[in-house]
């Protein structure tokens, strides 16, 4: 790879920009007629159900020789993907977070996809769930398709409820509207387990942390980041009440205050909780489990009328080549339909599709408990724009470290909030390397 002086810059300030580290094994694209590279990050039942949706593809194109790739998630990830694309090998498609998405176009690292050349696969705005869809909008013009909505829900074991007198004579889940019914219910599901009543990770992962957090703050109508991450906003009043309310449950033992991702998970999956929260991928871990369990939106404890709830979208990206091939973009584009076409499989990993084909469709509202929760896509709130901000960046580390502080009891919601203020403030002062 030759790259000249100023070329090597612009990709070391991309990948700080992404809060990357790291970027040995880089894998080169290729330039042949009848291939197509394609890069993506998703292991567990996800990387299973996208490989199937990528052999379906092979069936229906022969004449194309896929080369599939996945890398690390996180910033591993990022950073392969935009040294690649400063170094002019780049995959010919790619996955991002729509958090991230942004910040590889304010890089200028990812093609605009004009609407005419989508519309020659049938491609076309009216198509998707409208708000993943304007959420991955820059100045009015789409530079990724997403695939789905993936929001914090909650889960919920069956029998446990059932004993509990949580559930309705249809056998479903009571609604837990208003902070005094969930604090109620978590207490019925913790004398009927005899273990927790719900459990979230808390230790190492301040991703979740964060997601329970946001989606509580966001119905209070709280932002913490303005103008693309230049300001920070936190609302302290409503900060601390979420804070004040989620420390309350682990203080009062209905939640665990110390466990990680897989100990939260083992701990629902044997039946020693009743609730549990997270995103919705890990529905494949319970069925793998038999356990008894459905799904639902995360409870609208302060929203009203107004829903809210942390959520992401997987998008599929062009990154931007030197040269203008039309051939490359529509085998490209002939990919990205090809996933959209297959949304079912997506969904079965519990993923809510976009494609409204799909989306709207009887199929889709057949199947349970995936369609259950299917109107967070309406209210998704996606971490806020900004240089440092997206999935698994800085932002969230800064921010769920000081949730998981208050969780565990280490620290007060007071503190917390000063906690973050501080960090982002330096984040938010320091200059983008773009």
């Amino acid at each position: 790879m030759t790259l000249s002086r100023r070329a090597f810059l612009s990709g070391t300030a991309a990948a700080a920009t992404l809060g990357l580290a790291g970027c040995s094994g880089l894998t080169p694209g290729r330039d042949t007629g009848g291939s197509l590279d394609y890069w993506n990050l998703f292991g567990g039942g996800d990387g299973v159900r996208m490989n199937q949706m990528l052999d379906g593809f092979r069936t229906a194109n022969p004449g194309i020789d896929l080369s599939a790739v996945t890398l690390a998630w996180g910033n591993p990830y990022y950073t392969k993907l935009a040294l690649a694309t400063v170094g002019d090998k780049p995959p010919d498609v790619a996955i991002s977070h729509l958090t991230r998405m942004k910040t590889l176009v304010g890089s200028d690292l990812l093609e605009e996809l004009h609407p005419e050349d989508l519309a020659r696969h049938g491609i076309t705005a009216d198509k998707f769930t409208e708000r993943a869809w304007q959420a991955g909008l820059v100045e009015g013009r789409a530079y990724a398709i997403p695939i789905d909505t993936h929001p914090f829900v909650m889960f919920y074991n069956t029998d446990i409820c059932a004993k509990a007198g949580l559930l309705d004579p249809s056998g479903t889940l009571r609604p837990l509207d208003s902070p005094e019914k969930f604090t109620d219910a978590m207490r019925r599901a913790k004398e009927a387990s005899g273990g927790y009543g719900g459990v979230v990770s808390i230790d190492n992962d301040t991703s979740t942390s964060w997601r329970i957090f946001q989606s509580l703050y966001s119905q209070l109508g709280g932002e913490t980041l303005a103008d693309e991450g230049r300001r920070v906003v936190i609302d302290d009043a409503k900060a601390a009440q979420v804070l004040t309310f989620l420390q309350s449950l682990t203080r009062s033992g209905v939640f665990p205050a110390a466990i990680d991702y897989q100990g939260a998970i083992a701990t629902f999956a044997t039946g020693q909780a009743g609730f549990y929260f997270q995103g919705e991928w890990e529905i494949s871990t319970f069925q793998t489990a038999k356990m008894p369990f459905s799904m639902t939106l995360f409870p609208n404890l302060y929203g009203g009328a107004r829903y809210a709830v942390q959520a992401d979208s997987h998008t599929l990206v062009i990154p931007r080549r030197p040269e203008t091939d039309r051939a490359r973009l529509d085998r490209s584009l002939l990919l990205v339909r090809s996933m959209l076409d297959q949304s079912r499989t997506w969904a079965e990993g519990g993923h809510v599709p976009t494609w409204k084909p799909f989306r709207d469709s009887p199929e889709y509202a057949a199947m349970t408990p995936q369609s259950n929760y299917a109107a967070a896509a309406d209210g998704a709130v996606y971490d806020p724009d900004g240089w440092y901000s997206g999935s698994g960046s800085n932002f969230e580390i800064v921010t769920g470290s000081a949730i998981a502080d208050v969780l565990g009891g280490r620290r007060s919601p007071a503190a917390a909030i000063a906690q973050m203020r501080d960090k982002l403030q330096t984040l938010s002062t320091t200059a983008s390397p773009i």
